[in-house]
C-alpha cells in the first residue's frame, strides 16, 4: 500500500470503499483537454503517464491530459510494475483503465456548458508552519459542466487538504475524503464528480466533527453543493483552448545512490520502492509542469508533487484570471515542494528526506506556469 513507511512493504487485507476515476473531456476546435481525478495517492509514473496518453491522442486526438491523483493514504503502491506477477502487473491493467475512462469520455461528447463559483472555507488546517502566519488556501474552487438544458453532465471540485483522515494501522483500501464527498455529490446531482486535489504538502483536512472520512466528504459535499447552486453555465462557447508544458531537470539534496543512504531509506520503506526512486532521481528530479487556459479566463496548472499552498496562493495572486484550479499531485510525482521560507523553517515535508529536490524548484516552476499564462493570455510575446 502506498503513503504511509511504516507498512512497509505489507499489502492490503480488504477493500473499505471502492477506488474510482471519474474523466472529463473539454474539447474546443480541434483542441482537446482530459481531466482525469484519481483515488488514488499518486498519479501514475513517468512511463505509465507518457503510455496513457500516447494512447489518449491516438485514440481521440488528445494532446493535453491532467491525471490529478487524491492522495488517499489508502491505496496501491505504483511505483512497482512486477505486482502481482511481472507477466500481469497491475500498473499495466490501470493504463488500460485510465484510457478505457477517457476515450469513453471522448466518445461522449456533446455541446455543454461550464461555469464555476467559488467560496471560501474552514475545512483545512496548515500542519507545517511554525511562524504566527499559517497560510492556509481556504478557496473551495467548483466547476458545473451541464448540458445546454441546464442538466448537469459533471462536477470538478478543487480543494486542497491531505486525504489522511483514516488511520494509518488500517490496511483496507479507501479513497478516504474524497470518495465520500464524489459519492455525495453524484447522488444528489446525477453528474460525475471530479475531485482535483490542490496544492496540499502542508494542509491537513479540519473536520468540525471527529467522525472521519465519510462525514467529512459529506460536510464538504454541503459546501460543494452550495456553491454550485449559484453557478449560472455560460461558457457555451469558449473562444480557445490553450496548452503548455515543461519537464524540469533540478539537482538533488539527497542522493539515493549513496549505500548508506540507500539502505537507511529502505529499512524505512522497503527495497523496491528505494531502488525505482534512486532510478528515477539518478539524472536529476524531473517534475513536470502542464498548464491550460480556457476562454483566456480559467486557468488550470498541474504539478507533480506535493507543493505547499503558499505556491497556490501566490500564483493565483499573480495569474490575475477570473478562475485558477491548481492541481497538486499531476502527471507523476516527485515528492514535496516546498517554499524557500518553508525549508527555512524546517520540519517534516520540507527536509530533504521527503523533499529531495534543489532549494527554490518550486518557485521556478511556479514563475514558469505565469509566463505561460501570461503567454496564452497575450500578455508576454515570445
Amino acid at each position: 500500500m502506498w503513503g504511509y513507511g511504516a507498512r512497509h512493504d505489507q499489502p492490503s487485507t480488504g477493500v473499505r470503499d471502492q477506488l474510482y476515476a471519474r474523466a472529463l473531456v473539454l474539447s474546443v476546435g480541434k483542441e482537446k483537454v482530459a481531466l482525469v481525478s484519481l483515488d488514488l495517492g499518486r498519479p501514475p509514473t513517468r512511463t505509465s503517464t507518457a503510455s496513457i496518453r500516447r494512447r489518449i491522442n491516438e485514440g481521440a486526438g488528445i494532446t493535453t491530459c491532467f491525471l490529478v491523483a487524491s492522495h488517499t493514504h489508502h491505496g496501491p503502491v505504483l511505483e512497482l510494475d512486477n505486482w502481482p506477477t511481472p507477466e500481469k502487473p497491475y500498473v499495466r491493467a490501470l493504463e488500460d483503465k485510465l484510457v478505457g475512462a477517457v476515450l469513453e469520455a471522448a466518445r461522449n461528447l456533446q455541446p455543454a456548458q461550464i461555469g464555476f463559483g467559488t467560496a471560501e472555507v474552514s475545512l483545512n488546517r496548515n500542519r507545517h508552519a511554525r511562524g504566527p502566519e499559517k497560510p492556509v488556501d481556504r478557496e473551495l474552487l467548483v466547476g458545473r459542466v451541464a448540458t445546454r438544458r441546464g442538466e448537469t453532465l459533471a462536477y470538478l471540485v478543487n480543494f486542497a487538504a491531505h486525504a489522511t483522515l483514516l488511520d494509518a494501522k488500517l490496511r483496507d483500501l479507501s479513497a478516504d475524503y474524497p470518495g465520500a464527498m464524489a459519492r455525495s455529490v453524484e447522488q444528489k446531482t446525477g453528474g460525475v464528480c471530479l475531485f482535483l486535489q490542490g496544492a496540499a504538502g502542508d494542509l491537513s483536512a479540519k473536520p468540525s466533527r471527529p467522525d472521519g472520512p465519510d462525514a467529512f466528504g459529506v460536510e464538504l459535499a454541503a459546501k460543494v453543493l452550495e456553491v454550485g447552486n449559484t453557478i449560472h453555465c455560460t461558457l457555451h462557447l469558449p473562444k480557445s483552448l490553450q496548452s503548455r508544458e515543461h519537464t524540469f531537470t533540478f539537482g538533488k539534496r539527497i542522493d539515493l545512490a549513496n549505500p548508506l543512504i540507500r539502505s537507511a531509506f529502505s529499512m524505512a520503506f522497503f527495497k523496491e520502492l528505494i531502488d525505482f526512486y534512486e532510478r528515477e532521481y539518478r539524472e536529476g528530479i524531473k517534475p513536470t509542469l502542464t498548464t491550460t487556459l480556457l476562454d483566456e479566463r480559467i486557468g488550470l496548472v498541474g504539478v507533480s508533487g506535493e507543493f505547499f499552498c503558499s505556491h497556490a496562493l501566490h500564483l493565483k495572486k499573480r495569474a490575475r484570471l477570473e478562475h485558477l484550479l491548481f492541481l497538486g499531485y499531476c502527471n507523476d510525482y516527485h515528492q514535496y515542494f516546498p517554499t524557500i521560507e518553508a525549508i527555512g523553517e524546517g520540519g517534516y515535508g520540507a527536509d530533504a528526506q521527503v523533499s529531495p529536490v534543489a532549494i527554490g524548484a518550486g518557485e521556478r516552476i511556479m514563475d514558469q506556469a505565469l509566463i505561460d499564462l501570461l503567454e496564452m493570455r497575450g500578455n508576454i510575446r515570445k
